[in-house]
């Protein structure tokens, strides 16, 4: 999440700290100012600066990754050029939302990315952005030879099982959901990452990681139900409710302001959402709290 003060400035000590807590909980490194982290209503110097922040924070020792989607191709690539500049391990890339309504458009724009910059490239792949790409897209934007994968977020579990059916074997195919997982050992492939998930951090805390267990045994292909149903499945279920009635209440536009509630409760810095997103009201977020209570009381 992108942390505002009550001015509408980012919190700077804000963001450091939650940085710190998202590194305490054992994770392997974390995304910078993706959907959840309200690019949109970013100016460029403080998407930047963010990059400064999350790359200090890290010291080399943490991988990170930038977003850096943008309708225009010179934005794109200086921020790009900011993050190799500052340290960043990888880029992220959607489509340019707007004016993409096909898939050789989409791929000729991460080939023309990709020929501006050194790092490797992760594509998204979400109805955010205008256009959900087929897995015979995908497959063809994994050929451009700085991308490495695809965040596979489309919200279409079959696009997201043929993605891994069909590039598994080339590229990093993730969705981020834990019903992949299992949907893997049926059909026989493994999901290697669980890529840019903002559960880990409203799960868990450093004394009780029960999520960042629970990945990193299913990475490997080991996946622990019994951890999951007893320690996870309650407070996924608050997530999945209140994720559903965000999304519907925006009419599908992602829930920011679910998880800045959420990020609240847990002692993260969060603030506001920029318009034009609407935060929860007192009485959401009443309701959300006494939910995550409930659910935290029976995983104990």
């Amino acid at each position: 999440m992108t942390p505002f003060t009550p001015d509408d400035e980012l919190d700077e000590t804000g963001l450091r700290n939650n940085i710190q807590r998202v590194i305490s909980l054992g994770t392997h490194g974390a995304g910078f100012t993706w959907g959840m982290g309200e690019f949109w209503t970013l100016t460029q110097e403080e998407r930047k600066r963010i990059y400064e922040i999350a790359s200090d924070e890290s010291n080399g020792s943490w991988p990170i990754a930038a977003h850096v989607s943008h309708t225009s191709y010179k934005e794109v690539v200086e921020l790009a050029t900011y993050a190799e500049h500052v340290g960043f391990d990888l880029l992220v890339l959607a489509a340019p939302y707007f004016v993409t309504n096909k898939e050789d458009q989409v791929i000729e724009w991460v080939k023309l990315i990709s020929e501006s910059t050194n790092l490797a490239i992760m594509f998204y792949n979400s109805p955010q952005f205008g256009i959900v790409m087929t897995p015979q897209g995908l497959s063809k934007i994994c050929e451009i030879p700085n991308v490495v994968g695809v965040k596979e977020a489309s919200f279409n579990p079959e696009i997201s099982v043929a993605s891994h059916m069909q590039l598994g074997h080339k590229a990093i195919i993730s969705t981020p959901d834990e019903w992949i997982f299992n949907k893997g050992k049926e059909l026989g492939f493994q999901q290697q990452v669980m890529f840019a998930n903002t559960s880990d951090w409203r799960f868990d805390s450093a004394s009780n990681n029960n999520y960042v267990q629970f990945v990193e045994k299913a990475v490997l292909g080991n996946i622990d139900s019994n951890l999951y149903e007893k320690k996870i499945a309650p407070i996924k279920k608050v997530s999945d409710k209140w994720w559903q009635y965000t999304v519907k209440k925006m009419n599908g536009a992602l829930p920011a302001a679910m998880c800045k509630a959420w990020a609240e409760h847990v002692g993260m810095a969060s603030g506001h959402v920029r318009a034009p997103l609407v935060n929860l009201n007192e009485e959401e977020k009443r309701n959300l709290l006494n939910d995550i209570r409930e659910a935290n009381n029976s995983c104990n």
